[in-house]
């Protein structure tokens, strides 16, 4: 029987994590692998390991993480922000791996059918009310704590004025396309970023939520039928519920993490047919 799986944060520069994924293998030949973000952090990993995986599964489905738009301090010359994100594209459509950017598949297997929505959507700082009343003071909290996201000073928004502007941006064009599928079609919303703010009351440090996605989309798993969401970025590898809707968190962070997380093996996550977890 044919498995759609997930992981999420494989962060392949760590020679450790790179030997996790070559030993990933598919349980059958039609087998589907989605693969939301922070593969890692540059396009040639990037590329090694969806190249590897796409060798393997029947599909392969990514959605970028923050890792993958760094734009690292020896390369201020290449590409940035949204530029950066069309090359990952076009990388991916040369090794046959869907984007958000392509026509979204429908899963005919066991749990199915539903459309698997890889989804790009990043963050515009709204889960920082969870800290502080504004940005400034959630931001100075977050500096306080020695918390601040890598993002502040690599991930550029070009040709948009602020990260903020771009998020808001890729809601409604995203939006859009979701209202525009077929009626009553289940879904299995796939983003790097968790779509409510529930899931980063886990974080030892709240003060980091705040680039962890937006409210905008707090109700996109009622509205848009969703059997399943699945996001990454946490680095808690955990099943949650919400309003009867299944949440993914799908990590398997950095060596240090998952290497220590004796009561949770690393792997990767049925999605559908989803017999439970």
């Amino acid at each position: 029987m044919a498995t759609l799986f997930a992981i999420s944060d494989l962060h392949v520069n760590h020679a450790e994590n790179r030997r996790f994924v070559e030993a990933l293998a598919p349980g059958s030949e039609g087998d589907w692998l989605i693969v939301c973000g922070d593969v890692g952090d540059s396009p040639a990993d990037v590329e090694w390991a969806l190249a590897l995986l796409a060798g393997r599964f029947a599909k392969v489905l990514w959605a970028p993480g923050n890792h993958e738009l760094l734009t690292q301090r020896d390369e201020e010359e290449g590409a940035r922000g949204e530029a950066r994100y069309l090359l990952l594209v076009e990388l991916c459509r040369r090794l046959g791996v869907l984007t958000p950017e392509d026509p979204y598949p429908v899963w005919e297997g066991a749990g199915g059918p539903a459309l698997v929505a890889p989804l790009f959507l990043l963050y515009d700082y709204s889960f920082g009310a969870n800290v502080a009343p504004t940005r400034a003071e959630a931001l100075r909290l977050a500096h306080a704590a020695v918390v601040v996201c890598v993002d502040e000073f690599l991930l550029h928004p070009d040709p948009f004025p602020s990260r903020e502007e771009w998020c808001r941006s890729r809601v409604r064009e995203t939006e859009a396309r979701l209202l525009g599928r077929p009626a009553g079609m289940p879904t299995v919303l796939v983003n790097h970023f968790p779509l409510l703010a529930g899931p980063t009351r886990l974080l030892r440090h709240p003060e980091f939520a705040q680039w962890c996605g937006t409210t905008l989309t707090a109700d996109w798993h009622q509205r848009f039928e969703a059997v399943a969401v699945v996001y990454g970025h946490l680095h808690i590898p955990v099943t949650s519920w919400y309003d009867g809707v299944r949440f993914e968190e799908v990590s398997l962070g950095y060596p240090r993490e998952w290497a220590q997380r004796s009561w949770i093996k690393p792997g990767l996550r049925e999605i559908l047919p989803g017999t439970g977890a």
